[in-house]
């Protein structure tokens, strides 16, 4: 089965992280004067709501290449909506304009890549979450209880 592996660190000097995947780097961090956040980088909202467009952009693009149409132009706008405490994505609404090369109606590649969107997808199924402790903490110093 094939898997995908980031990894995120502190950033010295700040209460941001710095995550990469091979050579691509993000920063993620809270607004300025929220818990120490600083507004380097996205908030978790902002990365979700951008890991489902990006990816819906990608994937227009590998359907378009499918059918060998060229694309001309994408916009896509995501909005997600939050609630709750602790708060939560609730929905995410996300607009799409396409335009081909050659004047083609995007429609049907529109429609294409919704069914093959890996993120739109997946959080739409409730994809389970783990959180594990790592075994990487020093062994002479015990969990706080």
């Amino acid at each position: 089965m094939p898997s995908v592996n980031v990894h995120l660190n502190n950033i010295a000097g700040t209460e941001a992280a710095i995550g990469w995947a091979g050579s691509h780097t993000i920063v993620a961090d809270r607004p300025a004067g929220k818990a120490g956040g600083l507004g380097l980088g996205f908030n978790g909202a902002e990365m979700l709501a951008l890991a489902i467009g990006g990816c819906f952009c990608n994937d227009l693009r590998y359907v378009a290449h499918s059918h060998a149409v060229e694309i001309a132009e994408i916009d896509v706008q995501v909005t997600l909506f939050l609630e709750g405490d602790p708060i939560i994505a609730t929905s995410a609404e996300m607009v799409v304009t396409c335009f081909t090369k050659d004047g083609i109606d995007a429609v049907n590649i529109i429609e294409e890549a919704k069914l093959s969107c890996m993120v739109s997808n997946s959080i739409a199924k409730g994809v389970p979450v783990s959180i594990l402790l790592s075994d990487l903490r020093p062994r002479d110093k015990p969990l706080p209880r």
